[in-house]
């Protein structure tokens, strides 16, 4: 029998007033806790999202437009590259030191064709003449050395390259070797000459091809 059973029926306590005790369980305040725990990591983890999104959007600087502001800053900051002279400023002399005759015309004839400036066409002296064995020496005074002979290499460009410190004008020599067959073709030596006498304009192109941003 209850102990609270009313009086008369058996019980052994009897209930006053209008206040009932509730039967309820005690409050589980360790699993409220971890809730809050939980929530709080779960905001911050959201947060910390956020703001790499914002860093990635931002390109770090706090501006939506950071990123492409970093592309144009890095072409802005590409180092300038010096041109070099263009073959309509520089004469070459062409000597043949082979056997074969008709080489030095024929090869003058054509480097006229693609700009250059040509000063003396004939045979090799002594110094040259059947000593040559490669396709071709290229000669300059000690100033051409990264200016002018860089330019006219592009026209052969397995030549061997030699400058003298007591040569006198500007004028290069191009002497023919036993090896030679012709000139580079001309649309890759046009396309190295560019890139030495105009290199602001290889780089435009490469940049508007490159530029993803």
């Amino acid at each position: 029998m209850s102990m609270l059973t009313p009086p008369g029926m058996g019980g052994k306590y009897r209930i006053t007033g209008d206040t009932y005790p509730r039967m309820r369980p005690p409050r589980r305040r360790g699993r409220l806790v971890a809730a809050v725990v939980a929530s709080v990591a779960a905001l911050g983890v959201a947060g910390w999202g956020t703001l790499q999104l914002i860093d990635v959007f931002t390109g770090g600087d706090g501006s939506v437009s950071g990123h492409a502001a970093d592309c144009r800053t890095k072409v802005a900051k590409a180092a300038p590259v010096k041109a070099l002279p263009k073959p309509a400023t520089i004469t070459v002399n062409v000597y043949n030191a082979t056997t074969r005759s008709g080489l030095a015309k024929q090869t003058a004839d054509e480097l006229k064709k693609r700009g250059f400036k040509i000063g003396d066409v004939g045979n090799a002296d002594k110094q040259f003449d059947k000593k040559v064995k490669g396709t071709g020496m290229l000669i300059g005074p000690a100033t051409a050395l990264d200016t002018t002979l860089p330019v006219l290499s592009t026209q052969l460009t397995d030549a061997e390259r030699r400058t003298d410190a007591a040569r006198k004008g500007a004028a290069l020599d191009l002497v023919i070797g036993d090896k030679f067959t012709s000139l580079t073709q001309r649309p890759a030596a046009d396309s190295a000459v560019t890139k030495l006498t105009a290199p602001e304009q290889v780089a435009a192109v490469t940049t508007a091809k490159k530029k993803t941003c």
